[in-house]
């Protein structure tokens, strides 16, 4: 050990950065049920592979007392290390020191992992747990948030971001998680909006508490701005690291393939069973995904919002792939403003990352009504229109009940691009049911009859035995094949390793326009 007094002050520096605002504060925190931001990057990074970045930064304000007050690391933690091997940049806001307020020297830090991140091709974690803007700084913090945004953006497409909410993030704080890819919130302790209950008090006279204007609840069920809500920050990032599983590091890169020891050949009988024969009954899409995919290796992304779709990621034959659903249970599976909005920022985030997308649909249609004219459904329906129609990753697509209408086309048709579109001989493929095009094309037939309702339900049967079924769209060649359900898990894993070296180029252009 040497006594030169240089080396003290490092360990000093050192200590001071780890300690952030004292084990005063961190135990308060940890009664809450709530980690430190260091405590936090060590569950998220491989033991001892975190190498932090900006430790010994400090901010540059002299007004208002702060120059007496100049914590070591000025309330972020920034830096990159290994998760399961592979590099990921981080940064975590200490809400134990200046309440983790954001300054223009801690945001420069933040700035500086995205650029590295962005460089070396690798993913971004932000932990966020924030007071909001340094208000003795002014318009600098500020800046500071829109340098954040800036790369945020710039960084969109190229490499996975993912933001864990695990605090207070109010006004400008909220829009650099929104700018990410995913959000994981915390259930009771992390809360977002652009104004605060006192504000919307003030303004609009509407009393509401701070879980009500902004918890995980609401915002992973009504809000749809949290894409996962954690019951504590241990759950928040297992759900990240598992998450980040199916990711590629940027988007040149595959997803990561796993081994799978289920079997890639396996039927399941039960799945032949599974769709009903009255076409208005509901069934769990859940169980048609849970018996194709590779055992437990589902992760569903938005669970609770706009449930009459499901999204998320799976694995087939250890291959990650992007999973869309129509959901029977919810609304008849129906597409409504939040749902098509749901699954076209889903979709489009695949094809950013080359993640494959499987479909499987039973869609009876657009939900109708003025509450989704006025609320824009034709705008919203397009989104998910547009991201079907734009993505060039492999797109397959199994229709196992209903295909109706516009619906049809936008659930990744053959017409938009569909490299294997297959149907259960459950499929029922038309403009529209049966009882509603009877009831339109022989409308006068049916008024003329000595029993209309009979002839009605005549007719009907007759019009289902032609048309509600997918062999009129097969002899089109709008379908691939029709197989038995069982064999749909082989089926598609095949076709995946077909597809595994697909390549298919959009015309050059800028970037299209979305109907945003």
């Amino acid at each position: 050990m040497t006594d030169d007094p240089r080396f003290a002050e490092v360990e000093r520096r050192r200590g001071e950065a780890l300690a952030g605002g004292g084990e005063e504060k961190a135990a308060q925190r940890r009664a809450k049920g709530r980690l430190t931001a260091r405590e936090r990057l060590d569950l998220l990074f491989d033991p001892g592979s975190f190498q932090e970045m900006g430790t010994f930064v400090t901010h540059r304000c002299q007004d208002f007392g702060m120059q007496k007050r100049k914590p070591v690391g000025d309330g972020v933690v920034a830096g990159v290390g290994r998760l399961r091997g592979r590099t990921l940049y981080a940064f975590a806001q200490d809400f134990t020191v200046l309440g983790g307020t954001l300054s223009e020297t801690n945001a420069r830090k933040i700035c500086l992992v995205q650029e590295h991140a962005l460089k070396n091709g690798a993913p971004l974690v932000g932990l966020n747990d924030s007071g909001g803007a340094r208000i003795q700084e002014g318009v600098t913090s500020l800046g500071g948030y829109a340098d954040i945004f800036l790369r945020n953006t710039l960084a969109s497409g190229v490499i996975p971001q993912i933001s864990a909410v695990m605090g207070p993030a109010a006004g400008g704080a909220v829009y650099s998680p929104a700018l990410t890819d995913f959000i994981v919130m915390v259930r009771e302790t992390s809360h977002m909006f652009v104004t605060g209950p006192d504000v919307v008090k003030a303004v609009t006279q509407e009393a509401v508490t701070f879980e009500e204007l902004g918890g995980a609840a609401v915002h992973s069920s009504k809000s749809g701005v949290a894409h996962f809500a954690a019951r504590d920050d241990r759950q928040a990032i297992a759900l990240i690291q598992r998450l980040l599983s199916y990711l590629p590091q940027n988007n040149m890169e595959d997803p990561p393939f796993a081994e799978s020891d289920d079997d890639p050949e396996r039927e399941d009988a039960e799945l032949d069973g599974l769709v009903p024969r009255e076409p208005d009954k509901p069934y769990d899409m859940h169980e048609v995904i849970r018996r194709v995919v590779d055992r437990d290796s589902f992760l569903e992304v938005h669970e609770h919002y706009a449930p009459n779709i499901i999204v998320g990621f799976a694995r087939l034959g250890g291959r990650v792939v992007g999973l869309v659903a129509n959901q029977p249970r919810f609304l008849a599976g129906v597409l409504d403003i939040e749902c098509s909005r749901k699954g076209a920022r889903f979709v489009r985030f695949c094809d950013c990352f080359n993640i494959p997308i499987v479909t499987f649909e039973d869609v009876p249609g657009f939900m109708p009504g003025t509450a989704q004219e006025w609320g824009g459904i034709i705008t919203n329906g397009a989104k998910l229109l547009y991201a079907y129609c734009e993505a060039t990753v492999p797109k397959l697509t199994v229709i196992t009940r209903k295909a109706y209408g516009g619906a049809y086309c936008v659930m990744n048709s053959k017409h938009i691009r569909g490299d294997l579109n297959i149907a259960w001989p459950t499929a029922e493929i038309a403009v529209m049911g049966a009882d509603g095009a009877v009831s339109i094309i022989f409308r006068k037939e049916i008024a003329a009859a000595a029993d209309p309702r009979a002839e009605q339900q005549r007719i009907t049967g007759e019009f289902r035995e032609a048309f509600a079924n997918p062999y009129v769209a097969a002899s089109h060649g709008y379908l691939d094949d029709v197989i038995e359900p069982r064999r749909t898990r082989a089926y598609l894993i095949r076709a995946l390793g077909f597809l595994e070296h697909k390549r298919l180029q959009n015309p050059p252009k800028k970037h299209g326009n979305i109907p945003l």
